[in-house]
C-alpha cells in the first residue's frame, strides 16, 4: 500500500482525554512544531458530551509526516486518521 500525504492531518478520538494525550505525544513522535487543534465533533443529533468525538488537526506544512505511521499512533487511543 502506498503512503499518501498531506498538509493537514485530522486524528479522530473516542473522547477529550485520548485527544488531548494525542496532542501532547505529537511532539514527542513527530516533532510536531505547531500545536495541533482539539475540535469536539458531536455524533448526529447527540447533544451528550459522552456521545461525541474528539478530533486532533494536525498542521503539516512540510508534508513531513505519514499517514499509516499517524494511524497507527492513533490507534492506541482506539483512534484513526482521516485526510482533509
Amino acid at each position: 500500500m502506498r503512503s499518501v500525504r498531506h498538509l493537514r492531518h485530522l486524528l479522530v478520538l473516542p473522547d477529550r482525554d485520548a485527544a488531548e494525550e494525542v496532542a501532547r505525544a505529537l511532539g514527542e513522535r513527530f516533532g510536531v512544531a505547531e500545536e495541533p487543534r482539539l475540535v469536539r465533533d458531536a455524533l448526529a443529533g447527540e447533544d451528550d458530551a459522552e456521545d461525541a468525538q474528539w478530533l486532533v488537526v494536525v498542521e503539516d506544512p512540510e508534508a513531513r509526516m505519514d499517514a499509516e505511521a499517524l494511524d497507527a499512533f492513533v490507534a492506541d487511543w482506539d483512534g484513526w486518521w482521516e485526510a482533509l
